[in-house]
């Protein structure tokens, strides 16, 4: 049966209970079942109509869902209390910059307010929020003591230091940075993929974290290189409702993937052509440099990816990719280099790039500011341009700058490093400045509803 998690908010309600199994085949039905099997929870989720509350979310993995959505036995619901108790139209922003985390509150579309600003100095190189506990969780480096990462359930209030991640005594390595923080499919399991390239999980919500040592000792390890931004380990994908799998994306030793929980770990990059080596070393190099790694949770086996030069897409779970960026010809991209790249949660025909010129010219082409949309699997890409700059705006976008917020229509925000943040809460079609003289821009991601 599904299981529904609920926020700890309604835990008294239930008896501590936080994960229930109920019978539905659609998110409403299982509500409503679970009103039959928890009384007391009657009224709290639905009201009397049956539909959700003003302030109430149901999240499908990391998907908003309407009452509608078909859900699949053993897949798990979470109810989530709305951050803002205002308007259907509020939206909050994380945003990590180098001198600190900026939480953004207000309207979609714009212009937001900083409700706070948290590790003012320090670069917070990610920061998100959980849409299964409703916790946030940030991580940020000092110039002097290094990286750690934070958690609370209050952005605005005491963030707690996590234990790790952390290399074990007696490897010879340290963490240098924490690049992403992902869920997991278990409740309470995050993975974290840091600087130099290893991966990291935690079972206890972000609390303590345990190396995930067979990719760590790789025997290829030795022969691994870094990019431009060091050896490490940037793009995490938990298969949806799959514990056992996980793929992700080291920069620059390309797409790897784990059938077994990260007891074994193999390589996924046939059809990516690294361009910046000479032909005759395509063939056996490991140096594949992935810039950004999406896949579509409603069909698993579509990948996106933003490559160092290409921007490629996988149908088959990464066995193979195809070069999808279509410069040159008509209607392509501009330029197949950038960093980060978007995937519509509810079509995985869609995605969204924002091309820069080239790897020694890191600035929007021709000075125009474009988010390019496909939504045929990149066999046409057109420019959403709409209220961003098109005249001498030679900005950069750094691969965890780009984020969309599950909601339909789909808000997508991205960020520079100039300082500003551009939102659109119409999937693209328009554009506007919803914060701007921040420090420069290392993510962007909602914390939601």
């Amino acid at each position: 049966m599904p299981i529904v998690i609920l926020p700890s908010s309604l835990l008294q309600r239930t008896g501590g209970l936080r994960r229930i199994e109920v019978a539905g085949d659609t998110a409403g039905e299982i509500l409503k079942s679970l009103e039959a099997a928890q009384p007391s929870l009657r009224g709290w989720v639905l009201d009397e109509q049956g539909q959700l509350r003003q302030h109430v979310n149901v999240f499908l993995d990391d998907r908003r869902v309407r009452l509608d959505q078909p859900i699949r036995d053993a897949q798990e619901l979470f109810v989530i209390q709305a951050i803002t108790g205002g308007s259907d139209d509020d939206a909050e922003i994380l945003v990590g910059t180098k001198k600190g985390l900026f939480v953004l509150r207000g309207p979609r579309s714009g212009p937001m307010r900083v409700l706070t600003r948290q590790f003012a100095g320090q670069v917070v190189e990610y920061a998100m929020r959980d849409p299964r506990t409703g916790s946030y969780i940030a991580s940020a480096t000092h110039g002097q003591f290094g990286p750690h990462l934070h958690i609370s359930e209050d952005p605005a209030g005491e963030w707690r230091q996590a234990e790790g991640p952390e290399f074990p005594p007696g490897d010879d390595a340290s963490v240098e940075r924490i690049w992403v923080v992902e869920t997991g499919a278990e409740e309470g399991a995050l993975w974290a993929g840091v600087a130099p390239a290893a991966l990291f999980r935690s079972e206890d919500g972000g609390a303590t974290w345990q190396l995930n040592q067979p990719l760590w000792n790789d025997p290829s390890r030795s022969h691994w290189e870094g990019g431009l931004g060091g050896l490490t380990l940037h793009s995490i994908c938990q298969w949806p409702g799959e514990p056992e799998r996980l793929t992700v994306a080291m920069s620059a030793v390309g797409v790897w993937q784990t059938l077994d929980g990260g007891a074994s770990w193999s390589r996924y990059c046939a059809g990516l052509v690294p361009r910046y080596l000479p032909p005759e070393a395509h063939a056996d190099t490991l140096m594949h440099c992935v810039h950004k790694l999406e896949q579509s949770p409603i069909e698993p086996a579509t990948f996106y990816l933003q490559f160092h030069g290409g921007v490629y897409r996988s149908d088959d779970a990464g066995h193979s990719w195809t070069d999808i960026s279509g410069v040159g010809s008509e209607p392509g991209l501009p330029a197949d280099f950038g960093f980060p790249i978007v995937v519509d949660p509810r079509d995985p025909d869609r995605a969204f790039v924002i091309p820069l010129v080239a790897d020694v010219d890191r600035v929007t082409p021709e000075g125009k500011v474009r988010v390019y949309e496909t939504r045929d699997r990149g066999s046409s890409w057109q420019p959403q341009t709409s209220g961003l700059p098109q005249q001498d705006a030679y900005l950069t976008v750094l691969r965890q700058g780009f984020c969309h917020d599950g909601r339909d229509p789909l808000g997508l925000y991205f960020g520079t490093e100039s300082g500003a943040v551009f939102g659109s809460a119409d999937g693209g079609a328009t554009w506007s400045v919803i914060a701007e003289n921040l420090p420069p821009i290392t993510s962007v991601r909602s914390g939601g509803p």
